[in-house]
């Protein structure tokens, strides 16, 4: 079979079922199971002959889309969760107690959207054009 062949029907079948709610799961992941379903998508390559995204690649783009529309949609119940610092530039990270918890979307979401920020400029957020009052226009003197 060609390579062009080979290579849509892994991202259309395999890629597909791999990356399955990817971001509900990947982050709790064991080194373990990451290096076996990496193992899959090296197969892949191999038998194929093209490049994938590694799941890493794949997990850390969605969860940074994932968390920007959630950022823009304020009317997602967990919006809340994306506070900004009072400088502006970044978002407040989540305590947490547990490994779980800091692995699970919302943690991890925020930590990739900031180091995302760090390489550009942060999203346009209409709440933080106006901190102060518009002035008021007064009529010109007569």
């Amino acid at each position: 079979m060609s390579s062009k062949i080979l290579s849509n029907f892994y991202r259309c079948t395999v890629e597909s079922i791999l990356t399955s709610s990817i971001t509900v799961w990947y982050g709790n992941c064991t080194a373990q199971d990451r290096k076996a379903l990496q193992r899959v998508v090296k197969t892949a390559q191999h038998i194929s002959g093209a490049a994938f995204h590694s799941l890493q690649d794949i997990y850390s783009t969605r969860v940074t889309r994932r968390a920007h529309n959630i950022i823009k949609d304020s009317t997602h119940p967990q919006h809340r969760l994306f506070t900004l610092l009072p400088s502006g530039g970044r978002y407040q990270s989540l305590r947490s107690r547990t490994t779980r918890m800091t692995n699970s979307f919302y943690p991890q979401a925020i930590r990739l959207v900031n180091s995302s920020l760090i390489k550009t400029p942060p999203p346009f957020i209409p709440e933080l054009i106006y901190t102060s009052p518009p002035p008021l226009l007064l009529p010109p003197p007569n």
